[in-house]
Order: structure tokens, then sequence, then C-alpha cells
């Protein structure tokens, strides 16, 4: 029973991740695919940019952390770590972030003036 219930955990843990994984991806293409018009829009691209970075950052940080059953754990904690991780991302964006997303703006913006 133990054996079952560990390998339904790390398949819900792996579907998790590539559900995140999936949603970066797709999430990246909409960031490039050329519809970025105006400055508000390539500050808002950046910005979710770097929140994107530092949800994958913030995942594989989390990937070596086991839940405690006596505090939580379970199936539960599995499905909704990735969506903690990716509010910590937002919030950690919102507080200041790491520099990524005026860069990312500032290539948008270069981009654009290059194709004017």
């Amino acid at each position: 029973m133990a054996d079952s219930s560990t390998a339904l955990m790390a398949q819900a843990q792996a579907s998790a991740q590539y559900g995140a994984q999936n949603n970066a991806t797709a999430r990246v293409n909409a960031l490039t695919n050329g519809h970025i018009k105006t400055k508000e829009e390539a500050v808002k691209a950046g910005n979710e940019f770097e929140s994107m970075f530092l949800g994958q950052m913030l995942n594989h940080m989390f990937a070596g952390i086991e839940t405690n059953e006596m505090f939580g754990g379970g199936h539960g904690e599995t499905m909704m770590r990735s969506m903690l991780v990716e509010e910590y991302a937002k919030q950690m964006n919102r507080a200041g972030g790491i520099g990524i997303a005026d860069a990312v703006t500032r290539e948008i913006l270069k981009i654009q003036e290059g194709q004017k």
C-alpha cells in the first residue's frame, strides 16, 4: 500500500511540474509572438517573464523539500505546491524582483524601435 501511495505521489508531482513547464512555454510564446504594441504591454511582458523565471528557480529550490505528514503533506500539498511557488514568484516580482523585467522591457522596446 505504501509503495502505491508513493508512486501516486511521484506521478502527481511529475504531472504538476509538467503542467507548469507547459504553462511556462505557452507564456513565453505569447510574449514573443509580436503582439506587443505599446510601452505598457512591453512592461507587462517584462514583468510576466521575470515572474516566470523566478517561478522556475523556485520550483527547483522546492523540488528537494519533503513534506511532513504530521503537519500537512500528502497529495494535496504536492498538487498545490506549484501554485504556491507561482504566487511566491509573482510577489517577489511585485516587491522589485531581480532586474530581469527591466532588461526584457528594454530589449522589447529596442526591437520595436528597429522595426519602425
